[in-house]
């Protein structure tokens, strides 16, 4: 387990409606576009979806490689991993990193979940998913890894 939570997906519940995505974008920069979503879904296998977004790794692999001191900042309370605009230069070193392909770029910046940070209620995507499918948690025993590339190979396809 770790000590961050993080929003999970009960891959039983999933139908891959794709309302977090939509919402998602909603509360972030107010249009439906899920291709700027900072939680993705994936079909894996024929009648599979999965969700997935930051799972606030305790250490996080995206920080540790950022090569620009201050561009991504870990929040030690919470895990929130922030992201200063102004020091990220888009070399997707944070991306390779990431074992759950949570990172994208956007605008030549990365991009991932924030838990809807200062948003009353938490993660927009936990209160509107129809199945409630979402749900916050520490325990990433149920966390899927990301195949190699995948948020790469999904962002590209979109």
């Amino acid at each position: 387990m770790g000590k961050f939570q993080f929003v999970s997906v009960d891959i039983d519940k999933c139908t891959g409606c794709r309302v977090c995505e939509y919402i998602c974008t909603m509360e972030r920069h107010k249009v439906f576009n899920p291709s700027r979503s900072r939680i993705h879904v994936m079909r894996i296998y024929p009648h599979t979806n999965v969700a997935y977004s930051c799972r606030m790794c305790d250490d996080a692999p995206c920080v540790v490689s950022c090569l620009h001191k201050g561009a991504m900042v870990q929040n030690l309370e919470t895990g929130v991993i922030s992201i200063n605009d102004a020091l990220c230069d888009g070399c997707d070193k944070c991306m390779k990193a990431c074992e759950y392909g949570s990172i994208a770029l956007e605008g030549g910046k990365a991009r991932m979940c924030d838990m809807c940070e200062g948003r009353e209620g938490g993660p927009a995507c936990v209160e509107w998913c129809p199945e409630n499918a979402l749900e916050l948690t520490t325990d990433d025993s149920k966390a899927r890894k990301a195949p190699a590339g995948a948020a790469q190979e999904e962002a590209a396809a979109q």
